[in-house]
C-alpha cells in the first residue's frame, strides 16, 4: 500500500515523535511505502527515517521552493511546482491518507482531502492519527458540524480517529482487504 502521511516538518518533542516512529516502522515492516512531502527536516525527517529503517520505500513529493530541503535518498522525489500541484500528486500517488500533527500546512491538506472525499472525488481511507490527543478539538468540531447538518455523510464515512499508529494501520490495511 502506497500510505500518504501529512505531518509536520517541525522538530518536536517525544509526545508526538515517538507515536510518528512507531508509526513509520509499522509502514516499513509491513512492506507498504510511505508518500510524503519529501522533506528532510523535523517530523518529516523522524518518519522518512522510522519507515527506510524498517524496509520501507519512500516517494517524496516536495514543492519548488522547498527543494534545498528535499532528502537526498528517497527512492523517487518529485519536485511540484506550487503546493496546489503538491497536494494532488500526494493523493494521486497514494492508496490511503495519514494526518498526523502538524501546523497550517497540515491542516490545509487535511481539509482539502476530506473536501475531496466529501464531493467523492476519491475513496480512499483518511485517519487523524490524534498522537497525545493533539486532534480531539478537531474531532469535537468534526461531530459538531456532523450533529448540525454540514457533513452529507457520516463522520465515520469520512475520517476515521486513531489513537496510535497500530490502530491506524489496523483500520488501513482492513480497509484495504490485508486483513
Amino acid at each position: 500500500m502506497n500510505i500518504c502521511v501529512f505531518l509536520s516538518a517541525a522538530d518536536l518533542d517525544e509526545r508526538y515523535t515517538r507515536p510518528a516512529r512507531e508509526f513509520a516502522e509499522l509502514i516499513g515492516k509491513g512492506g507498504h511505502t510511505l508518500v510524503w512531502g519529501g522533506s528532510e527536516s523535523g517530523l518529516m525527517k523522524v518518519v522518512a527515517d522510522g519507515v527506510q529503517e524498517a524496509g520501507g520505500r519512500l516517494i517524496g513529493v516536495s514543492v519548488e521552493f522547498l527543494r534545498s530541503k528535499a532528502r537526498a535518498n528517497a527512492d523517487e522525489m518529485v519536485i511540484a511546482k506550487d503546493l496546489a500541484e503538491r497536494k494532488a500528486l500526494l493523493l494521486a500517488r497514494s492508496d490511503a491518507v495519514v494526518i498526523m500533527v502538524g501546523g497550517t500546512g497540515t491542516l490545509d491538506e487535511a481539509t482539502e482531502i476530506l473536501e475531496l472525499k466529501k464531493h467523492g472525488h476519491h475513496t480512499k481511507p483518511v485517519v487523524l492519527l490524534n498522537a497525545a490527543g493533539f486532534y480531539d478539538g478537531l474531532k469535537q468540531q468534526f461531530q459538531r458540524m456532523e450533529d448540525e447538518g454540514f457533513l452529507p455523510l457520516p463522520l465515520t464515512e469520512l475520517v476515521f480517529f486513531a489513537e496510535d499508529g497500530a490502530g491506524a494501520m489496523a483500520y488501513l490495511e482492513e480497509s484495504a482487504g490485508i486483513r
